[in-house]
């Protein structure tokens, strides 16, 4: 009889455990504020981690910010930040910094070791405007290598801009090494508000800032009417 007692009660019973453990992991999910986007850098430098976070979220709802556990570190020997974009359940925005070395607590954000949050064309800047695009410049074709060896790299810069607002180059940026072994540049070919067209010089491994470039995040840019000279030389614009 009380065998039976035993295993009458642990079958009423177990349920209601896997239920309570379901509960308790809902809660672990039931934060205020939903992510849209991660950022993790300086204000002049940093990436898009939204991706490495959901990564993270998986197995660990604290850990210590720094750029070994963000796997990635857009500003060597500098003081960098893990910023949070959010929308919180008023419907407004909100950004949380979590500095180098200090502690992230995921339990505040909806759905967080789901993952199923960020915003895939999310496209504000590090203040979280849309500063991206209130640049002075349309560029209107990009060009990446040397004077001798250059290929157009305008749709894969789109494809950068979407993602980040600052990033380095190199081959790898863009898949291509039009002159092996030597040292390459990007140009952005640009009109200014007066209509002047101008010319932007990155060596590789330089940083670009996007955020001078109308319609930068949005991809906006791009002429394809523009008929590029050609010509790698200085000497038939007002360069920049």
């Amino acid at each position: 009889m009380t065998k039976l007692r035993f295993t009458i009660l642990l079958t009423i019973a177990f349920p209601l455990l896997l239920g309570s453990l379901a509960a308790q992991r809902y809660d672990g999910d039931a934060g205020q504020y939903v992510i849209l986007n991660a950022q993790y850098g300086t204000e002049h430098h940093h990436v898009d981690v939204t991706q490495r976070l959901k990564e993270v979220a998986r197995h660990d709802q604290r850990f210590r910010v720094e750029y070994d556990t963000i796997n990635v570190d857009p500003a060597p020997g500098r003081s960098k930040m893990l910023r949070i974009y959010a929308r919180g359940p008023n419907g407004r925005e909100e950004t949380f910094d979590f500095p180098d070395g200090s502690i992230f607590d995921g339990s505040q954000f909806r759905g967080w070791d789901r993952g199923d949050w960020g915003e895939e064309h999310w496209n504000r800047g590090w203040n979280g405007r849309n500063d991206r695009d209130e640049g002075q410049f349309l560029i209107l074709t990009a060009q990446y290598g040397t004077e001798r060896r250059h290929v157009d790299v305008t749709p894969k810069l789109k494809r950068l801009a979407r993602h980040d607002v600052t990033f380095r180059i190199d081959n790898g940026s863009f898949g291509v090494d039009p002159d092996r072994g030597h040292r390459k540049v990007l140009r952005i070919y640009a009109r200014d508000p007066e209509g002047r067209e101008r010319m932007f010089e990155y060596p590789e491994y330089n940083w670009v800032d996007g955020s001078q470039f109308r319609g930068w995040g949005s991809g906006e840019w791009g002429d394809r009417d523009y008929r590029w000279s050609g010509r790698w030389e200085r000497d038939e614009h007002d360069w920049h």
